[in-house]
C-alpha cells in the first residue's frame, strides 16, 4: 500500500477510479505500465516504482524510449489529481530528456511534481530515475488542459 499523507486516501481513490475507468481499455497503456506501484502520494507529489520488464527493452536490453515517454505521460496525468484538480484533463504539450537508460529487470522510480495548476491548465515535470542510485534516466514536463468541458467531435 502506498504511503498517503493528510487527505491523500479520496486522491488515492480517485486515481484508481481514473485507472480503472480510463487504462482499463487502452491495451498500450496497459501493456507499459503493468507493474507500475505506487509508493507515495502527497499533495503536489506522487512517487512510483517500476520494474522494467523484458517487453519494454529494445534488442540492446535498455528500456524503449516511448516507454518512458509512457510513464511520464501516465504518471504526470496522475499527479494532476494531487493538485486539487478533479479532471486529468489532455496533453497541450510533453517535453523528456533522455540522459540514461534503464534495462530489463533494473527498478526505477518514477516522480512526478505539480508545478501549478491554474483554471483551464496544469503543468508538472517528472523524473525517472535508478532506484538503487537515484541516477536521473530522463526528465520529463507535462502541460495539461483541464478545462472540464464536452466535445464537439
Amino acid at each position: 500500500m502506498a504511503k498517503l499523507e493528510g487527505g491523500s486516501k479520496d486522491v488515492y481513490e480517485a486515481m484508481q477510479r481514473w485507472h480503472n475507468r480510463s487504462l482499463g481499455h487502452r491495451l498500450y497503456d496497459a501493456f507499459t505500465v503493468a507493474g507500475l506501484r505506487v509508493e507515495a502520494i502527497e499533495p503536489g507529489r506522487l512517487l512510483c516504482s517500476f520494474m522494467v520488464p523484458p517487453r519494454l527493452t529494445s534488442a540492446s536490453n535498455r528500456m524503449h524510449g516511448g516507454a518512458v515517454a509512457s510513464l511520464v505521460d501516465l504518471v504526470g496525468s496522475a499527479v494532476i489529481f494531487t493538485g486539487g484538480s478533479p479532471v486529468t484533463g489532455v496533453s497541450l504539450d510533453i517535453t523528456v530528456s533522455y540522459l540514461g537508460a534503464a534495462h530489463a529487470n533494473e527498478e526505477i522510480e518514477v516522480e512526478a511534481r505539480v508545478l501549478g495548476i491554474g483554471d483551464k491548465t496544469g503543468c508538472v515535470t517528472v523524473e525517472v530515475r535508478r532506484k538503487d542510485t537515484g541516477q536521473v534516466l530522463a526528465h520529463g514536463r507535462h502541460t495539461k488542459y483541464l478545462a472540464n468541458v464536452s466535445s464537439k467531435l
